[in-house]
C-alpha cells in the first residue's frame, strides 16, 4: 500500500503538537512515517517533512524535543531552543499585490500583513544537516501571484525551500528563488492536501494544527484572533481532503481537540507551550488504535 503524510502549519507549538501526534499515529499503527511515498510539508511542516525524508526518526524528534542526547546537535537545537515568541521591529513593507488577489481571506490577512525581519538563520542549522529527499515536497506561495509551489529536492537547495516555506507575514522575510519571492505555504492552504492527489496513492495521513473538523478553537480574546486564521484554514482543509478522498484516496486526517487547543494556547510561537502541546498528542495513542 502506497501511504502519503501531509504535514500543515503551526509554528512552534503546532509544530511540537505534530511530532506528538505523528508519534502517536506511528505507535497506534506500528508504521515508520519515514517510509511514507510521499511527505508533503508546510511551514513547520516542512521542516518536520525535510527531517523524515532525511531518515529522522519519531523517537530521535521526541528525544529532540526534551533535549536529549539520544538525537542528533542540530535536532535539539531546533526542537528544544526555537525562536522567540514575537517577531522582530521594525516590518518591513506588505505584500500589496497579494491583498489584490482576492482568493480568500487568508491571502488578504497575509498581503496586508508587513513583511517580516525576525532571522531565519536558526533554520540553517538543522537543514544543512539533513540530506535531501526528493520524495518530500515543501510548500510555499508566490508573494506576487499567490500562486502554490511545491519545491523538491534537486531542483531547489533543501535551506531555501524550507526558508521559504517558512516565510511567515509579519514575522519572517520573503525568500527569493530564480528571481521570484515566495512566503509560507499556510498563506493559501494550512496544508495543501489536495496536493497529494494524483500520486498514485492509496491513503495519506494528514496533520494539521492550525485547522479544526469540529469548530474547536482557542478560548478568550486571543483564540478569537486567533481563530481568524483557524477557521479559513479549517474550511479549506475540509475542501482538499474533500477533493482527494474523491479520486479513491483514503485520508485520515488529525487536527487538535479543543482540549489541546486549551493547552497549546493563541500564541503558536510561545516556546512555552511547546512540551505542553506535545504531550497532549501523543497521549492520543490509545484512541488511535
Amino acid at each position: 500500500m502506497e501511504r502519503g503524510l501531509v504535514l500543515g502549519c503551526g509554528g512552534t507549538v503546532g509544530g511540537a503538537w505534530q511530532v506528538g501526534a505523528l508519534a502517536a499515529i506511528a505507535r497506534a499503527w506500528d508504521w515508520d512515517p519515514r517510509t511514507a511515498s510521499v511527505i508533503v510539508g508546510t511551514s513547520c511542516g516542512a521542516s518536520l517533512a525535510a527531517m523524515l525524508g532525511a531518515g529522522v526518526g519519531v523517537d530521535e524528534l521526541l528525544a529532540a524535543h526534551h533535549d536529549d542526547p539520544a538525537a542528533r546537535p542540530s535536532a535539539r537545537r531546533f526542537c528544544a531552543q526555537p525562536p522567540a515568541p514575537r517577531p522582530a521591529l521594525p516590518f518591513g513593507r506588505p505584500s500589496w499585490r497579494l491583498a489584490t488577489r482576492r482568493r480568500g481571506s487568508l491571502m488578504t490577512l497575509a498581503g496586508l500583513a508587513p513583511a517580516g525581519r525576525t532571522d531565519p538563520a536558526f533554520l540553517d542549522d538543522l537543514v544543512d544537516d539533513l540530506i535531501p529527499n526528493p520524495a518530500v515536497r515543501l510548500i510555499a506561495v508566490d508573494a506576487d501571484t499567490g500562486e502554490r509551489v511545491a519545491f523538491k529536492a534537486p531542483e531547489v537547495p533543501l535551506r531555501d525551500a524550507v526558508r521559504a516555506s517558512w516565510a511567515v507575514p509579519g514575522w519572517y522575510p520573503p525568500v527569493t528563488i530564480d528571481g521570484r519571492r515566495y512566503l509560507d505555504g499556510g498563506v493559501t492552504s494550512t496544508a495543501s492536501a489536495d496536493l497529494a492527489a494524483g500520486l498514485g496513492l492509496d491513503e495519506v495521513v494528514v496533520i494539521a494544527p492550525m485547522a479544526s473538523t469540529d469548530g474547536a478553537r482557542v478560548g478568550g480574546l486571543g483564540g478569537r484572533l486567533e481563530s481568524l486564521l483557524r477557521k479559513p484554514m479549517s474550511r479549506g482543509l475540509v475542501r482538499e481532503t474533500a477533493l482527494l478522498a474523491s479520486t479513491g484516496v483514503r485520508v485520515t486526517l488529525l487536527c487538535p481537540s479543543a482540549a489541546e487547543l486549551a493547552v497549546m494556547g493563541p500564541n503558536f510561537m510561545d516556546p512555552r507551550r511547546r512540551l505542553l502541546a506535545l504531550r497532549a498528542a501523543l497521549a492520543r495513542q490509545g484512541a488511535l488504535r
